[in-house]
């Protein structure tokens, strides 16, 4: 029992009120059209004075307002509406147009119910308040009881209690059949104006693309910190080592240090803020380094720290890396980022890296090869030791190469560490395969 009290006149039976009472505006302007319709048809006699003509009218306006339901943009007005005022769960509901006929059926029909039922419920809600008020007040007013409204209740002697009591009811019925109409509309929302197959495969389509743009920024992130985080500690490392006998090293470690934190830093803050705004867009549109730009100065950097780096390029008939296209050049430089932040942490001893372009069966390729001595066997686990990546590095340049159609291959070869892979600059595909250092 003490529940009746909140459906009948609880925050959301109120708030559904006010949902058919919208519904019953918005029919307003059908009505109009239709009442000068059939105004004209009954011979331009006054729809408003006739009770008949006016519930014509009303049907009348019903399919009309089915018509203009068919309109794609009208779903998701509804669901937001039905959403925020009927209480249904956001995820019941459909957030975009309706794409197949069958949608835009089903949100004509709930277009339909909404006006249909929110012009009747406004009609009462109008009508029916005053009724009761008149009644419950009616014993209390001789010019009531005088009037024509209370000779059938007091001039054949009825009890003053009467009326009043019927007042209630009448008000209690109207406070029924509203929160009844409400709690309608809000089972069929879901049915109506629910999401279809194609909109959960548009939104699981839409997911998975932010997924990928996540993947995406977390892969440079992990290349651009990894790498400087190696680079730092191998320069800092060899600035100490040398500090007393050769300041003009120990200068350029520090330079070394300072450009490559100063670089990181502004690429970190341009990913988190990606990250935290979660646009596509300007995730796809954010810089990022290349070949052309970036390449000399990451292997200054690497050199800075003393580590001996032989590079040979060759960049094909075009002579040049700004030839290339822009997302092989920008893949390429963070494979070559990742090999080298790998030969940093597991290696030993100089590096050679060798890019070029060339032609294989007919395509363009960008070759990358990167090799480097094996470290020794590692001694017994240091707590003090930095900790490695666990290959995740190379399964990023294995996933930034599959983009492309091309493949990484990283493992012993001939005696050395080797990391190869290739990216063709004109179609192909291949497999992917990294393997853990």
């Amino acid at each position: 029992m003490k529940r009746w009290p909140g459906l009948l006149l609880g925050a959301r039976a109120r708030l559904r009120w006010v949902h058919l009472i919208l519904g019953g505006a918005l029919l307003m302007p059908y009505l109009m059209l239709t009442q000068v319709v059939v105004g004209a048809a009954a011979g331009g006699g006054n729809v408003f004075a006739s009770l008949p003509l006016t519930l014509l009218s009303y049907a009348a306006s019903l399919p009309l307002i089915a018509v203009t339901g068919l309109v794609g943009l009208v779903r998701p007005l509804s669901a937001t509406a039905a959403r925020v005022m009927t209480g249904v769960p956001g995820d019941r509901l459909a957030d975009g147009p309706a794409r197949s006929w069958g949608a835009r059926w089903r949100a004509s029909a709930w277009w339909t119910l909404h006006l249909g039922i929110g012009a009747l419920i406004s009609g009462m809600s109008l009508a029916v308040p005053p009724l009761g008020v008149v009644l419950v007040v009616m014993p209390f007013s001789g010019a009531l009881r005088a009037s024509e409204w209370g000779a059938g209740w007091f001039s054949a002697g009825a009890e003053p209690y009467v009326s009043p009591l019927i007042g209630v009811g009448v008000l209690l019925a109207l406070a029924a059949v509203c929160a009844g109409a409400g709690a309608l509309l809000a089972r069929l929302a879901p049915v109506l104006l629910g999401p279809t197959a194609a909109d959960r495969l548009a939104a699981a389509e839409e997911r998975a693309a932010d997924l990928a743009v996540r993947n995406r920024l977390a892969r440079e992130l992990h290349d651009a910190v990894g790498h400087a985080l190696s680079a730092v500690t191998l320069q800092a490392g060899a600035a100490r080592r040398v500090l007393d006998r050769d300041p003009e090293f120990v200068r350029e470690a520090l330079a070394a240090i300072e450009d490559t934190t100063r670089r990181t830093v502004g690429e970190l803050d341009a990913v988190l803020g990606l990250l935290r705004d979660g646009d596509p867009a300007r995730a796809e549109a954010m810089p990022a380094p290349t070949l052309a730009g970036d390449l000399d100065g990451l292997l200054a950097r690497t050199r800075a720290g003393g580590t001996v780096l032989t590079s040979e390029q060759d960049p094909g008939p075009a002579g040049d890396w700004s030839q290339l296209p822009a997302i092989a050049s920008r893949e390429a430089y963070r494979i070559v980022q990742e090999g080298l932040s790998n030969a940093l942490r597991h290696g030993a001893g100089p590096i050679t890296l060798l890019i070029r372009v060339h032609t294989s069966d007919g395509h363009r390729e960008l070759e990358i090869t990167m090799t480097n001595p094996p470290a020794p066997s590692p001694p017994a686990p240091d707590a003090a030791a930095p900790r490695t990546t666990g290959g995740r590095g190379l399964r990023g340049a294995a996933e930034r190469a599959a983009l492309l159609g091309g493949r990484v291959e990283a493992g012993p070869h001939a005696g050395s560490w080797r990391l190869r892979a290739v990216l063709p600059l004109g179609g192909g595909a291949g497999p992917a395969r990294a393997g853990a250092r």
